[in-house]
């Protein structure tokens, strides 16, 4: 039995929340045996538990803005040796063969690989841009601790060779997969009409992502909002919520829809946990992130529903989306374009359900979840 004790930022249902979900639940029970450390409780935390999967809670520090000033660099010191001791406690009895880290954001993972003696596989779903410093440390700690860097796209394994901190033959790609079990074009919609009170004739494009200064709210609003005159069955759909204590980007996005022409087709949700229906609901899935998105899993399960995807040319999407095949790329932030291949698709219902089949396909063929769990299982297996 392999014991692999995971690290992970968060307890909420985004991207990566999930694929973390997908893995330790698909892991063959008879080879490996994964324990769970999460800061808080929230709703992965009851997922792994209805799961059966072991989870423990230790509240430790998560590398974000507000630590970057001297009182927060204090205060995450503190917490981070504190952290390390309660984990180490918990594990320290057992025998522990791996360590994976499962975003940049949680550095805890050093000082116990230290502390276990093991090897440490550290999981990049992120593409850090800004701060530059934060990129080029995140990059040096990598390249030093890491004995095995695995990075969710291409694009993720450029950016981090291109800091000049962590070689290449360290870092693996193996991409994320959803579950066609789960997503699929055959997910019941009829009670999203009725809860929405949209028409069953309507046209609805979407967007599934947490509110943020760069997953591109505002993006998606300026291309989209204009065509509601043109276009009196189109609906439009925002659905996401904020990390805590950024409340007022919920508040002022309400208020910029509350304001536009036709605000009563622009439907703006909170988080949600029925992701595969609202994905089967949208007829064009929308994802204008204004930075590069490492590998989006919005878009992977969109193309599991068998959605066109229209989206920004630049991060793991255009590992995901074929331009003019299953979806539309543009040049980051170019509003016009954007708009003009939304409307494009808005018009032309063959030409949706020809990419919609088409993400399918290529969803089914690079992006399963059986292929995922099986290619972490044999890395898993070769540090044993």
């Amino acid at each position: 039995m392999i014991n692999i004790l995971y690290l992970h930022a968060g307890s909420e249902m985004y991207g990566a929340d999930k694929v973390l979900l997908e893995l330790v639940s698909g892991l063959d029970k008879q080879k490996f045996h994964p324990i769970i450390i999460l800061p808080s409780e929230g709703v992965l935390a009851v997922a792994l538990r209805q799961r059966d999967i072991e989870v423990h809670i230790v509240s430790y520090p998560i590398l974000r803005r507000k630590y970057f000033n001297l009182q927060g660099v204090l205060k995450y010191v503190n917490g981070y040796f504190k952290a390390t001791n309660q984990i180490y406690k918990i594990v320290k009895n057992r025998k522990i063969n791996l360590l994976h880290v499962n975003t940049v954001a949680v550095l805890e993972g050093i000082a116990l690989k230290r502390k276990l003696k093991v090897p440490l596989i550290w999981h990049v779903h992120e593409i850090i841009t800004t701060p530059k410093i934060v990129y080029k440390v995140t990059s040096l700690l990598l390249g030093r601790y890491a004995d095995q860097v695995i990075a969710v796209s291409n694009a993720v394994a450029q950016h981090l060779v291109n800091s000049g901190k962590v070689d290449k033959e360290k870092i693996k790609v193996i991409y994320n997969g959803v579950d066609n079990k789960v997503f699929n074009p055959n997910v019941k919609t009829d009670y999203l009409f009725d809860e929405f009170n949209v028409p069953k004739d309507s046209i609805r494009v979407g967007m599934i992502g947490r509110v943020n200064a760069w997953k591109g709210q505002m993006d998606f609003l300026k291309a989209t909002a204009p065509l509601l005159e043109q276009h009196p069955k189109l609906y439009l759909f925002m659905v996401g919520g904020v990390f805590k204590g950024e409340e007022q980007r919920m508040t002022d996005l309400k208020n910029t829809v509350a304001a536009l022409p036709h605000h009563e087709r622009i439907i703006i949700s909170d988080f949600r946990k029925d992701t595969p229906n609202l994905h089967n609901f949208f007829d064009i899935f929308v994802l204008p992130s204004t930075r590069p998105d490492p590998l989006p899993t919005v878009v992977l399960e969109a193309m599991a529903t068998g959605k066109p995807v229209i989206g920004y040319s630049h991060g793991g999407i255009t590992e995901m989306v074929k331009d003019n095949f299953n979806g539309i790329l543009v040049s980051p932030s170019n509003i016009s374009v954007f708009s003009k291949s939304i409307e494009q698709l808005i018009e032309n219902r063959k030409v949706r359900n020809i990419m919609g089949n088409n993400s399918l396909e290529r969803q089914k063929l690079y992006f399963s979840v059986y292929t995922y769990i099986n290619n972490f299982s044999q890395k898993y297996v070769s540090f044993d």
